[in-house]
């Protein structure tokens, strides 16, 4: 069975999450813990669990998602993986972070990228690397089909989607991802979105006022 934790961290309301199975080994996915308090938390459940982290990755790379990178690489001694066009994404944070009040924000750089239509390994099971670009032009999701998770970062929410007005951002791109790419997913696949609550794909195939297809 994989473990799927919630944390909620920043003033953008970020989901974090810690995927984990009955081997305890960990992947941290979006780590946007940034003061002491919500590293705190992040690390005090990881060490009250006896888990072991293993792996970093970013579904894609804007401020609210990275924000405890370095934090979690410098701790547990662990790479980070992101998809190489999200590379300028990530670069660019510094420049801003202190005009967004974070600044002690700490830059670092990717150790490898992700591979669209391979899988990495979380919680004892293999996720498919998805490419859906139209939020960020390097954002990818994470899919299980055993499990029937999908790990979906700031593609689709509960009766949303991704903002698109950012720089690298493409309406028509993001909704065309989501139907020929999310939505062919099993209907009763669970979506853990980068912000809010969870929702399935068959919900917002039938609700989603943006991007509904029945």
């Amino acid at each position: 069975m994989i473990n799927v934790k919630t944390f909620v961290f920043n003033p953008f309301m970020e989901n974090t999450y810690l995927i984990y199975g009955e081997d305890k080994k960990a992947t941290i996915i979006d780590p946007g813990c940034y003061d002491a308090r919500e590293k705190l938390a992040l690390s005090e459940f990881i060490e009250n669990e006896g888990l072991e982290v293993v792996q970093l990755l970013n579904t894609h790379c804007h401020i609210d998602h990275v924000l405890g990178n370095s934090f979690v690489k410098d701790k547990y001694g662990v790479e980070l993986g992101i998809h190489k066009d999200d590379l300028e994404v990530l670069r660019a944070v510094k420049a801003y972070a202190p005009s967004y009040g974070f600044q002690n924000y700490e830059d670092i750089e990717p150790d490898y990228f992700l591979e669209p239509g391979k899988t990495v390994q979380m919680g004892g099971r293999e996720f498919e690397i998805i490419f859906a670009p139209g939020h960020a032009p390097g954002h990818v999701v994470f899919y299980n089909e055993d499990e029937k998770i999908l790990i979906g970062g700031d593609v689709l929410f509960r009766a949303s989607i991704g903002r698109t007005d950012l720089p690298g951002g493409d309406h028509d791109l993001l909704i065309e991802n989501i139907r020929e790419k999310i939505f062919k997913l099993p209907g009763d696949t669970v979506v853990y979105p980068g912000h809010g609550e969870n929702t399935s794909i068959g919900w917002e195939k039938e609700n989603n006022p943006f991007c509904a297809v029945v």
